[in-house]
């Protein structure tokens, strides 16, 4: 027990010296979680600018309430003459323009923003519709929609930023902690000297493991603290302590990707690059950064394979999707299960030295 807290200071005190792993590990996910918890907190979608071209007859004819109504998804501007209106629909100040010849209402977008676009051109069509209802005399319609939201209508946008930033977190500070130790411990002869001394090897793995999993808890609690702050608001729900233990599942995972990059590195430098080049493109493609509903379906699949990609998910069910304990289990199960095969991979190629 004296070996294995000697090393666990030790690794701990190197962590504290370390000034790159210290500010990817805590200050640059918690940068973003506050970044971006305080632009898109509380915010809305913001209505949709269409330039009426003339006279719409239309939307003139609409009741007051009705166009209310619309108002809350279109902001209607103008009129304006038509080259004007089109210029300002090419250069993205305005969704659309739209103009009434006869009986056609000719909807003017810009393909250069599809999701703009699409969303105008929905509301039109809807719009259309109602008018020849009305039109052919059926003056109530027969059926309705009403839209709910499935989760809490509380939620901000931090609930959604932060488990993608609390998995990059975890992994960075894992990842680096692992590989770091083992390549500056092996540059430095520190591993030869331990294993010349009476330490057995289960002291040296044990302690560099519990440090990591303590940062981790440490780095948990911060991440949910800050992002609990009533400017960013986020709110716990459901299962939330569910994320302690798929965090240390996360975090063995990592660990084991940390040690293959130490026993494959012969210096800091590579370890450090190696270990960017694996975390940062794994961050973009599991979601931890931006959300992956509009992405190819290809990243969505890739995401499915990758620990990144089950750590931010199992994060996000239990933090914001409100879902139950046993949500976690598969993506925890996955976890561990790499780090079995990457610690056995790490084994083969371990070395104590770099003669």
């Amino acid at each position: 027990m004296r070996a294995f807290s000697a090393l666990s200071v030790a690794i701990f005190k190197g962590l504290l010296r370390d000034r790159e792993t210290l500010f990817f590990t805590l200050v640059f996910p918690l940068f973003f979680i506050i970044l971006f918890g305080s632009i898109f907190g509380g915010s809305s979608p913001s209505a949709q600018k269409v330039v009426r071209v003339g006279d719409v007859a239309i939307l003139d004819a609409l009741p007051a309430d009705a166009m209310a109504e619309l108002g809350k998804i279109i902001e209607f501007q103008g009129p304006e003459p038509l080259e004007q209106a089109l210029d300002e629909v090419r250069s993205g100040d305005v969704a659309a323009a739209v103009e009434q010849v006869g009986d056609r209402i000719v909807l003017h977008v810009s393909a250069a923003d599809q999701v703009k676009a699409a969303t105008v051109t929905g509301v039109f069509n809807g719009l259309v519709n109602e008018s020849n209802l009305a039109v052919a005399g059926v003056v109530t319609a027969k059926f309705s929609l009403d839209t709910a939201q499935v989760e809490d209508e509380s939620l901000t946008a931090v609930q959604w930023v932060a488990p993608g930033m609390i998995g990059y977190g975890i992994a960075i500070g894992a990842t680096f902690g692992a590989a770091m130790t083992l390549v500056t411990w092996r540059e430095k002869k520190v591993l030869r000297r331990l294993r010349l001394a009476p330490v057995p090897t289960s002291s040296i793995v044990g302690s560099r493991v519990m440090v990591s999993l303590g940062v981790a808890l440490v780095q948990l609690v911060i991440f949910i603290g800050v992002a609990m702050l009533p400017f960013l608001g986020l709110q716990l729900r459901g299962a939330w302590y569910m994320a302690i233990p798929l965090v240390i599942c996360g975090t063995l995972a990592f660990l084991s990707i940390g040690l293959v990059v130490g026993a494959v590195a012969k210096t800091a430098e590579g370890a450090s690059a190696l270990a960017n080049l694996i975390t940062l493109p794994m961050a973009f493609l599991s979601g931890a950064f931006i959300p992956l509903d509009a992405a190819p379906s290809w990243i969505g699949a890739t995401a499915k394979v990758l620990p990144m990609g089950h750590l931010v998910s199992g994060l996000q069910d239990v933090l914001v999707r409100g879902q139950s304990a046993s949500s976690a289990l598969v993506p925890m199960a996955i976890l561990l299960g790499f780090a079995v095969v990457l610690v056995g991979i790490a084994t083969r190629l371990f070395r104590w030295d770099n003669t």
